[in-house]
């Protein structure tokens, strides 16, 4: 399947084949794999309406995989949705993937977005790991066809994540773009959105490895950090934000 790179969104009047690689099964998008399978099926309960199910997997995804910027992997094994579901962590691009591949397991199209921000509650680990840059880009972020719309949803900070950092969790009720806030619970500047680049009908691992290594030169963040496990005391959560 060739992998459909649109500067918005696909349009939604025309059904069939115009949606069908925004429904197919790939690589990456592995949801009729087990670990998939199962993690959809516990999510979703008994809820029978794509918009419920859509809300369900959202929040399966944001809480239920750890957000780490620490083991960022460029190898293609790691971005399938469910090595992600058996690694138990991931980052925003690992985590789009994933939400768009439990989507498609019931039936609902979606796509992956990348996007530039600017996080201004990075920590002084990450942002030296990013080369002292704190745009952070090709941000990931799963777009959900949901009752005959199009909706963008960010599923990347998990609950626990928020609280400690003392920002507001990204909520999703299914209606309305679910994207970072432009301020934390505490009403300091947290994210802005700078550009976004459009959306792919296939996870574009390829074109967020060649960004990386263009847009942080030299970095550890571009060089992709070690598979090793991470001490609980060392998780990027137990950091302190450097705040605006």
């Amino acid at each position: 399947m060739n992998v459909l790179h649109l500067p918005g969104l696909p349009g939604v009047s025309q059904a069939g084949p115009a949606l069908a690689p925004y429904l197919a099964r790939t690589d990456f998008l592995d949801y009729e794999s087990p670990e998939v399978r199962r993690f959809v099926s516990d999510a979703i309960g008994g809820a029978r309406d794509a918009r419920t199910r859509a809300v369900r997997l959202f929040y399966a995804v944001r809480d239920g995989i750890r957000y780490d910027p620490y083991r960022i992997s460029y190898e293609p094994a790691a971005y399938r949705a469910s090595q992600v579901i058996r690694d138990g962590h991931g980052w925003c691009v690992s985590k789009a993937g994933l939400l768009a591949a439990c989507a498609r397991a019931v039936g609902i199209a979606s796509a992956i977005g990348l996007a530039d921000v600017v996080n201004h509650l990075n920590t002084e680990k990450l942002r030296a790991r990013m080369g002292g840059i704190d745009i952070f880009y090709d941000h990931g972020y799963a777009a959900l066809l949901i009752e005959g719309r199009w909706v963008k949803a960010v599923p990347a900070f998990n609950i626990e994540l928020c609280e400690r950092f003392g920002v507001r969790p990204t909520d999703f009720d299914g209606l309305d773009d679910a994207l970072y806030q432009e301020h934390d619970a505490h009403g300091r500047l947290h994210m802005q959105y700078l550009a976004d680049h459009g959306t792919w009908s296939d996870l574009p691992l390829q074109q967020v490895r060649d960004d990386m290594l263009r847009c942080y030169p030299g970095a550890a963040f571009s060089a992709g950090a070690d598979s090793m496990p991470v001490a609980p005391e060392d998780r990027f959560e137990n950091e302190a934000p450097l705040g605006p």
